[in-house]
């Protein structure tokens, strides 16, 4: 048989090769760690559900990963940030996650991540030819002896 490349966007093989990872990593992941996948969406909203802002993630294995924070430019700087991080922070924890995992552009929060305690693991220059790409963690500390792990 000969196979080939070829570049679409087809949301069900898409779907089958990331199932397909998954299904090789549960072989290599410990028991109680396999199915551990949940997706965590904060939003910052009004009393009309109008949306100023947001933190995107998902916990999986035994982590978090923050994808997106974002607060809308005019409601920075009065903390709405710190607290969806806090309260993501929060869920990580319910759910017994190690640690929290996510990545920044030089030019835009850097400097926030490090004053919530994360520490900077991983550096790519060069991004969009003049900014340096961050990757950060933030070790969590909860209580062993409970089973349930995130």
């Amino acid at each position: 048989m000969s196979l080939q490349i070829t570049q679409q966007l087809h949301a069900k093989n898409k779907s089958y090769v990331n199932h397909m990872l998954y299904e090789y990593n549960v072989e290599h992941f410990p028991k109680d760690l396999q199915g551990r996948y949940q997706e965590i969406n904060l939003f910052l909203t009004d009393h009309a559900d109008q949306v100023y802002g947001g933190i995107l993630g998902e916990i999986c294995w035994n982590w978090l990963e923050i994808h997106t924070l974002m607060v809308e430019e005019t409601y920075r700087g009065l903390g709405y940030g710190s607290k969806l991080l806090a309260a993501i922070e929060q869920i990580a924890l319910e759910h017994k996650c190690d640690f929290i995992k996510v990545d920044t552009l030089s030019f835009q929060a850097l400097t926030f991540y490090e004053n919530h305690d994360y520490e900077v693991y991983g550096t790519l220059d060069q991004v969009g030819r003049d900014f340096k790409h961050y990757y950060l963690k933030k070790t969590l500390q909860y209580d062993h002896d409970d089973e349930n792990h995130c």
